[in-house]
C-alpha cells in the first residue's frame, strides 16, 4: 500500500474505531437503566478513554492529509453510521425514513466540505 493511501487511510479506520467505542460509551447503558447513575458514568467514561486514544491520532495524523473541516465531516457521517448499525443491533430500535433523509442531509454536507475550494 502507497504511503500516500496509508495517511488517507488511517485516520478514517482510527475514526471508525472511536465512534464504535464513544457509541457504546454514550448509547450502550440504555440496555442496563437499572444500574446506578454513578456506575454507568464511571463505565461510560472508561470507554470513552479507548475513544479518545482513537480520535486523537486519527486528528493529528489526519490532519497531514485533510483540513480540520473535513476531518469533522468524516467523523460525523462516520458516527452516523455506526450509530445507525448500533441503533439496529444493539438496542433493537428501528431507523425510519424519516431519519435516514435527515442523516443522508448531514452526510450531503459532508460532501459540500470535501467539494470546497
Amino acid at each position: 500500500m502507497s504511503e500516500m493511501l496509508f495517511a488517507r487511510l488511517l485516520p478514517i479506520l482510527l475514526l471508525i474505531g472511536s465512534n464504535v467505542f464513544m457509541t457504546i460509551a454514550w448509547y450502550g447503558h440504555l440496555k442496563f437503566k437499572s444500574a446506578p447513575l454513578l456506575l454507568v458514568i464511571l463505565a461510560s467514561w472508561s470507554i470513552a478513554l479507548v475513544e479518545y486514544c482513537l480520535a486523537v491520532p486519527a486528528n493529528r495524523w489526519g490532519s497531514a492529509v485533510y483540513s480540520a473541516a473535513q476531518l469533522k465531516a468524516m467523523q460525523e457521517v462516520i458516527t452516523l453510521t455506526v450509530f445507525v448499525g448500533f441503533s439496529i443491533l444493539y438496542l433493537g430500535q428501528k431507523i425510519t425514513v424519516n431519519h435516514l433523509i435527515g442523516f443522508a442531509l448531514i452526510a450531503a454536507g459532508a460532501w459540500f466540505i470535501f467539494k470546497a475550494p
